[in-house]
Parts: C-alpha cells; structure tokens; sequence
C-alpha cells in the first residue's frame, strides 16, 4: 500500500469482529490482489511457537539490534524458530514476523487467532472502484484494507492491548468522502485523523 493514507474505520475490542469487518472491506474492492501482509511483534515463546506452526517459512528477526560486544557488529538473528529449545527463544523475544507473499484466504483468520498481545498487521492490497461522480478515482498502488491488532496505529508502533482497529487505505493525497463512504457500508465512520499508511 506504499506512502497511502490511512483513515481508521472501524475500532472493537473483538479481534474476530475486526476481522469480519476487515472482510467485509475487502469485498468493496473492485480488484483484490492475490497476495496478503502478514507481520507482528512476537513477546513470548508460546507467540513464537504458534506463528511457526501457523507459517513457518515466514521471516523472524530481532525487534531490537544487538551489537557484538567487541567489534560492534550488529548480530543477526540466526535460530530456527522451528527447532529451537524454549530457553533460546526466550532469551530472543520479542521477535518480529513478517511474511509478505501470504496467498490470500489461506491463513488470514488463522492469523489473527494466533496473535498474542503484541501488536501486527494483516494487509489486503487492491483497487477500488473509480467513481468518477463523484471525484474520486482509484490508485492500484495505495488503494487497500489493513486490520491491526493490539494497537490504534496504522503503523502498529505503539502497543494497545486488546484494541483491534481497521484502516481503508487511498491515494497518497488521501479522499476522505471515499473513506467515509467506505466507513458507512459497512456501519462504521471515520474516526480519527489521517494517518501516513506503510
């Protein structure tokens, strides 16, 4: 979804009814690409261990850099998330996950199920309709859906537990009356300031 604005459309407590109207969404898109985003914060071993059975290829790294004491190096991260003990992956979280070619309609509600208390992100990419009556046209390169979990920013960065929020996507220019349009079908409303989507 690039450098889009972000409009929040939609705030609960249920991550499932997120969800739903993540979906519901996602249906509005004249086109829907075929790849989904998928990432999250991962603070426990029990986070760590369901995101590797759910999706195991996907990519883990450190939330934050360490350093070689010595050299200053930075460290990569280097387990198996599959095949590591509990005491080597407790001595790494919180880890961050990420997986950008999730086929879509393969794992999403799975996803979201399996997140703990830290925060992620799924990201539907598409393109809207143009309604060229009412100014407002598409951008295949902004336009799309993102549900996120544990947190009441676009950009996941600050951790909201047990607040899930649901953002429309649009042109790097934004269109609000799109997004309040988007908002209204499916019984929602703008509610708060843009944000710079990711």
């Amino acid at each position: 979804m690039g450098n889009s604005v972000a409009y929040p459309v939609h705030r609960t407590t249920d991550p499932v009814e997120a969800y739903a109207r993540a979906r519901l969404l996602c249906g509005l898109l004249e086109r829907r690409y075929e790849r989904v985003r998928v990432g999250a914060e991962l603070s426990t071993v029990a986070d760590v261990r369901r995101m590797a059975a759910l999706l195991p290829d996907a990519v883990y790294d450190r939330t934050q850099v360490r350093e070689d004491p010595v050299t200053g190096a930075i460290l990569p991260f280097e387990a198996d998330v599959r095949t590591a003990t509990d005491a080597e992956l407790a001595a790494e979280v919180p880890l961050d996950f990420s997986c950008t070619d999730l086929p879509a309609g393969v794992a999403e509600e799975e996803f979201v199920r399996a997140v703990g208390a830290g925060p992620a992100s799924v990201g539907w990419e598409g393109r809207w309709p143009d309604e060229p009556e009412l100014g407002s046209y598409a951008s295949p390169k902004y336009d799309g859906v993102q549900l996120v979990l544990n947190s009441d920013e676009c950009e996941w960065s600050r951790q909201v537990s047990g607040v899930h929020t649901v953002y429309v996507h649009v042109t790097s220019l934004g269109d609000p009356g799109r997004a309040e349009r988007l908002a209204a079908a499916i019984g929602g409303s703008v509610l708060g300031e843009p944000e710079r989507g990711c």
